[in-house]
This record gives structure tokens, C-alpha cells and sequence, in this order.
């Protein structure tokens, strides 16, 4: 216990020190803030803080770019605030996100873009986590959207890799059918992907198969010369680059885009906070905003005012294995098993990677689980929301019902590594257990249609709030392959639904 004397020192000390600090104030604070004139006059405030009103740092310009540089050193005499106001933000750097926002600054030298990203990099989930295999275009049914923008988009990917000169290889592909049954699948691709444009492909037989890949075996099988590989999260670094170096353009990550308002001048106010932390919070404002969330679309487009009970989103998990280094060169093209219907998946494959982070491999997989949290990297992830937008989404359970052998089959696969391999030993009857370790997990967003079926065409939502909103809802792979495509698609639309103010930028 504390003494009465001990109490009495210890508040006659506070006193003192109480005086000296409201005396150290009112000697060293002389400005009075001109903005604050509700506060009591007891409190001055200095003009700015240290670092503020100075010139652009050139370490911010050059890592982060000359918008970010120029922003940060400049303050918004009204508010107070760093200046955070662009002509449009688009919110999430996945590849397609990054690609419009290029697209735009490419298109309108005047404007300025913002890309808003919840994940502290970019390209963090479904673009930095898949096969890496530039598409062809022989899955897609002739003059939808996704057969148009994966036959453009592969060409624009393979010369943006070429002339960024970033790792990409055209491996080629094979898609095998086993037996007589399954080569029907192989004659309809066939006829798709020559009705869709793409060059060079072959039906080949046994014999020939053998002389390409002499390790698989197969009864017939589509030849794909121009199906390559990249690495599409180092295509992301690429094009982040390319956006700050117009000095128009910034990427602001860690920014989990939470509230959209609409201001009083017909503008739109993005109000965030850094993941997982309660503040401070984040602030920019666009005068329209593009929406491209992946796994979280269809609660973006519903927190801008969107159509929150149709194209709900579901998450799939892909777990891949890889091969052992001495075995890593049992093929050397993309091999693939004929569809197995339903929408998804492609099958169990077997794909070279050129990936600066993994290394050169060859990875086998995926599977297509169904995720119990939306970034359900693993099996027992769970998230509660995320669950419940399971159990009340009709369309799905009408797709997992008619196709219940595929569902069931996914489930086992996943949890089973001798039944997934079985798959892949369909095609390479000397695979083993022992010639493959464990490799990364994938997880990619499906929308379902009402009747139970797995939307095979990229869904934009238009004229949201007010016309100043545009949400992209689904766009399932191809989307990595024709990123550059479906960027220019999203900017075509931009230009019609945003009308003058938009094409004045040019």
C-alpha cells in the first residue's frame, strides 16, 4: 500500500509537470492551423507534419512510381489528406485488373488510374497460383466472348513476354484420348478450336504420339503446337511496372476496399482500411471505378450498389504435385486428358513451368475441390461466411447434383494422392508414387448459373451506381491467357457506359 505522502509527492509532481508541458506548448506551437478554427484556441497545430510540402522523394519515385511520388509530397489543403484523387481506380491487381489499367493509361494519355489491392503484392491468389499455360483456344464454343479473347489474348501475351523479355515458351500441347469413346472429344475440340482461329493443330494416332512423347500413351490425341507456358505472376510485376511508369499511374496494395459512396459532384469515394488492422483509414477518390475482385467480385459489385443476389461467386481448390528433379523430364509439352464435362475441370494434366519462383518443373494436377473458405488453400480452411454461401447457392447444388459422380471424384481426389495419380497414370502408365513430392494449391472463383450450370462466358455488370461502375462478375480461366484481350474489352465497355466525361481524357 501507497503512504498519504507517497500519493501527495506523486500529484504535486504531476502538477509541476502538467504546467511545464502546457507552458512548452504555448512557447514552441505559434501557428494556429487555419482550418481549425472550431478548436479551442488552447491548441495550436503546426501547418504540416515532417515530410509534408517537401519535394518528391526520389526513392518513392523510384520504386512505387511518379504518381505515388507526387501524391505523397503534395497535401490537399481542404482536408488535410494526401492527395488520393484519380480519373479511375480499379479495384484488385489480379492480372486482369492490372491489364485494364494499362490499357486505359494506354489509351488516354491525360488520364490518371489507381489499382487497389487488398493483398500486400500483386497477382497474390488465383493469378500467381496456376499452371501457367497460355491457352490456344480449343475448349470454347465458336464466337462466344472467351473463344474471341483467348485466341487475341494468347497473341498479345506471347508478344508482351517477347518483347518484355519475360520467360515463355511455346511447348506445345497434347490432349489424349484413351480409348475409341473418348476420341469423339478430340474431333469436336478439333473442329472448336479451328472455328476459333487457332494455327496448327493436328488429330495424330498412337504411332505418332509415341515419336512426340514416348512415355504416354494414348489412342488418338489433338496436337496443339502453339499452347505455351509463362509465368503469369512475373507478367504482373510487368505490367504494375508499367502502369507507374507513365507517371499517371499507381498501385496501391494493402488496400482492402470496403465502402463505396457517391460524392456530391458525382464522383466516387473508396474508402478501405490494411487488412487485418482497424485503422487508419484509406481514402481515394475516382471519378469512375472498375471493379475486378476474383474471388471477392460479387461482394465488391455489391458494396458499389450491384446486383448482390445474382453471379455469386464459389471457390475450387487445384493441390498439384510435381515431379522429383531426376524425373521432372518424363515429357516436354503440356499434356492434358479429354475434358470430363460439367464445365469444370480440364482433368488431371501434366504441365512444364517456367516459374521464377518455383523454378522449372513439371507439375501435375489439378484437381477442382470445392473450398470451404474462399481462399481455401487447404482442406480443413474454414470460413463461416463462406460456407454459408454454399449451402444457399441453388445453382450450385443443382450442378453438383446432376454431375454428383464428378463432385464426389474431385472430393476423393483431394484428399487422396493414389487416387489422384491414378488420373494422371491413365495417360503415363509408368508414373509412380514415388516420383512426385507435394507442390503448390491453386484456388479459382466459378460462378454457377440458375439450372445448375458452370458460367462459360465472362460476365460484366453495367450502369452501376449511377453509371459510374462497372463490375467484371466472372471470368474463370482463360482469363490469365486473355488478360491483354479482356483488358481491351473492359475498356471498350468503359468508354461506351462512362460517355463524354470518360473520352475526354484521350
Amino acid at each position: 500500500m501507497f503512504s498519504r505522502t507517497t500519493i501527495t509527492f506523486a500529484r504535486s509532481r504531476a502538477v509541476a509537470y502538467g504546467r511545464y508541458r502546457a507552458a512548452a506548448v504555448a512557447t514552441t506551437c505559434v501557428r494556429v492551423h487555419p482550418f481549425h478554427s472550431s478548436v479551442s484556441p488552447k491548441i495550436h497545430l503546426w501547418d504540416s507534419l515532417p515530410g509534408e510540402e517537401t519535394k518528391e522523394s526520389e526513392g518513392v519515385k523510384r520504386l512505387l512510381g511518379e504518381a505515388r511520388a507526387d501524391y505523397f509530397s503534395k497535401k490537399d489543403p481542404k482536408t488535410g489528406l494526401t492527395k488520393n484523387d484519380y480519373d479511375v481506380v480499379v479495384v484488385g491487381a489480379g492480372i486482369i485488373g492490372l491489364a485494364t489499367a494499362r490499357e486505359l493509361l494506354k489509351r488516354y494519355p491525360k488520364m490518371t488510374v489507381a489499382v487497389l489491392e487488398r493483398e500486400a503484392e500483386v497477382a497474390h491468389h488465383q493469378t500467381g497460383h496456376n499452371s501457367g499455360v497460355i491457352h490456344a483456344g480449343l475448349y470454347y464454343i465458336p464466337g462466344t466472348l472467351m473463344a474471341k479473347t483467348c485466341v487475341r489474348g494468347a497473341d498479345l501475351m506471347y508478344k508482351y513476354c517477347e518483347e518484355r523479355k519475360l520467360p515463355v515458351e511455346r511447348c506445345g500441347k497434347l490432349i489424349v484420348a484413351s480409348n475409341k469413346d473418348e476420341h469423339k472429344e478430340v474431333e469436336k475440340l478439333y473442329n472448336q478450336g479451328t472455328a476459333n482461329g487457332v494455327q496448327g493443330l493436328e488429330i495424330i494416332y498412337h504411332d505418332k504420339i509415341k515419336e512426340l512423347e514416348p512415355n504416354v500413351e494414348a489412342y488418338s490425341a489433338l496436337y496443339s503446337p502453339n499452347t505455351g507456358i509463362t509465368n503469369y505472376w512475373l507478367v504482373s510485376q510487368s505490367l504494375m511496372q508499367d502502369i507507374r511508369d507513365t507517371g499517371r499511374g499507381d498501385v496501391k496494395t494493402s488496400f482492402d476496399a470496403r465502402k463505396f459512396e457517391k460524392t456530391e459532384d458525382n464522383r466516387v469515394r473508396i474508402t478501405g482500411v490494411e487488412p487485418t488492422q482497424k485503422g487508419p483509414l484509406l481514402q481515394v477518390t475516382a471519378g469512375k471505378v472498375i471493379t475486378c475482385g476474383g474471388f471477392y467480385a460479387d461482394r465488391l459489385a455489391t458494396a458499389t450498389g450491384g446486383d448482390g443476389k445474382k453471379h455469386r461467386v464459389l471457390t475450387f481448390r487445384g493441390q498439384y504435385y510435381q515431379l522429383k528433379p531426376e524425373f521432372r523430364n518424363i515429357v516436354s509439352r503440356n499434356i492434358y486428358p479429354v475434358p470430363s464435362g460439367g464445365g469444370i475441370p480440364v482433368g488431371v494434366h501434366f504441365t512444364p513451368t517456367v516459374d521464377v519462383r518455383r523454378g522449372h518443373q513439371l507439375i501435375v494436377g489439378p484437381g477442382a475441390c470445392i473450398t470451404f473458405s474462399r481462399e481455401g488453400y487447404k482442406f480443413f480452411d474454414f470460413k463461416l461466411q463462406d460456407v454459408l454461401d454454399i449451402f444457399t447457392n441453388g445453382a450450385f447444388w443443382s450442378f453438383a447434383f446432376k454431375n454428383i459422380g464428378l463432385s464426389l471424384g474431385e472430393l476423393y481426389r483431394d484428399l487422396n494422392k493414389r487416387a489422384f495419380l491414378k488420373s494422371g497414370q491413365k495417360i503415363i502408365p509408368s508414373l509412380r508414387g514415388d516420383m512426385v513430392e507435394p507442390s503448390f494449391a491453386g484456388v479459382m472463383a466459378q460462378v454457377f448459373e440458375p439450372g445448375g450450370i458452370a458460367a462459360s462466358e465472362y460476365i460484366v455488370e453495367r450502369n452501376v451506381m449511377d453509371g459510374l461502375v462497372l463490375n467484371l462478375r466472372n471470368a474463370p480461366s482463360p482469363a490469365a491467357t486473355a488478360a491483354l484481350a479482356i483488358a481491351e474489352i473492359l475498356a471498350d465497355t468503359a468508354e461506351q457506359d462512362f460517355g463524354a466525361d470518360f473520352n475526354q481524357k484521350k
